[in-house]
Order: C-alpha cells, then structure tokens, then sequence
C-alpha cells in the first residue's frame, strides 16, 4: 500500500470515530494506524495531537475533523 492510500485509511478510520463523537479514540485510532506504515510510523502530527489533545483543543467534532483532515 502506498503512503497515500494509507494516510487516507488512517483518516477514514478516524472519522468515523468522530462521526460518533469519540474524539479520544479518533486520535489514538490515527496514531495507531499511522504506525502501521514505516512512511508514516513517525508523522509529526502524532506529538502535535498530543499536545493539542493535553490543551484540550480536540474537545469538539470540528476541531478533531479538521486535525485529521489535515495530515498529508
């Protein structure tokens, strides 16, 4: 699978979780599956959710959509 198709697996799980309103999950679902592909085992995007999830700034649907949307 390449990094793309991955990337979009990874975020498609997520979604859903924040379609449920688990937005807890939906980040530990994202930073699960990114570690499943040594392209994306070491994203960024894991430690800036980490902190953002600490300052409680994914607390709501958008805020949680939109950080996830944006991983590339």
């Amino acid at each position: 699978m390449t990094r793309e198709d991955h990337l979009g697996w990874c975020k498609r799980r997520a979604l859903d979780y924040v379609e449920n309103g688990d937005f807890i999950q939906a980040f530990s679902s994202m930073v699960s599956d990114l570690s499943k592909h040594p392209e994306t085992e070491n994203h960024v995007g894991i430690e800036l959710g980490m902190m953002l999830l600490m300052t409680s700034n994914l607390d709501d649907k958008e805020k949680t959509r939109h950080f996830i949307e944006g991983f590339n």
